[in-house]
């Protein structure tokens, strides 16, 4: 699995020109699911996020998870996050998984933020998305299950 995070003052998503989900400050997640994907990868990812300490406390330091900050977070399906370039310039997908695979589990990802207290609102599946943000700090961070440590 992997997420691509943002920081966000404001996100929201639109398709065909309606608005979908929007969110105030928090988290903005970019979700890929691949092939090799498992329970337990969405466990730790979800966990990882939920305790990531990326928001400034009192003192201006990142100190703060984003429940701790008051955060909602837009949860947004990328199955691009698993584009393979390393051939050509057309990227390839072969080790993002299937598509009801990765709605599955994109789904139970989002249902374990939720369990954690977290207001989590939703893109849209398989559909052509507008997603607009504006990033806090910025503060960008890249969260990959193969990196384990």
């Amino acid at each position: 699995m992997r997420v691509l995070i943002q920081r966000v003052k404001r996100a929201g998503v639109t398709v065909d020109g309606r608005g979908v989900a929007e969110t105030g400050k928090g988290l903005l997640l970019f979700v890929g699911v691949g092939r090799e994907d498992d329970a337990g990868d969405i466990e730790r990812m979800a966990g990882k996020i939920v305790n990531l300490r990326i928001f400034e406390d009192e003192r201006g330091k990142m100190n703060l998870n984003v429940k701790q900050a008051g955060g909602m977070i837009l949860s947004v399906p990328q199955f691009t996050l698993y584009a393979d370039t390393r051939r050509g310039n057309r990227p390839g997908f072969d080790r993002s998984a299937s598509p009801g695979t990765a709605r599955e589990y994109w789904h139970r990802f989002n249902d374990l933020l939720r369990k954690e207290g977290l207001v989590v609102r939703e893109g849209v599946f398989g559909a052509h998305m507008d997603v607009e943000l504006i990033n806090d700090g910025p503060v960008t961070i890249w969260l990959d299950s193969e990196n384990r440590p």
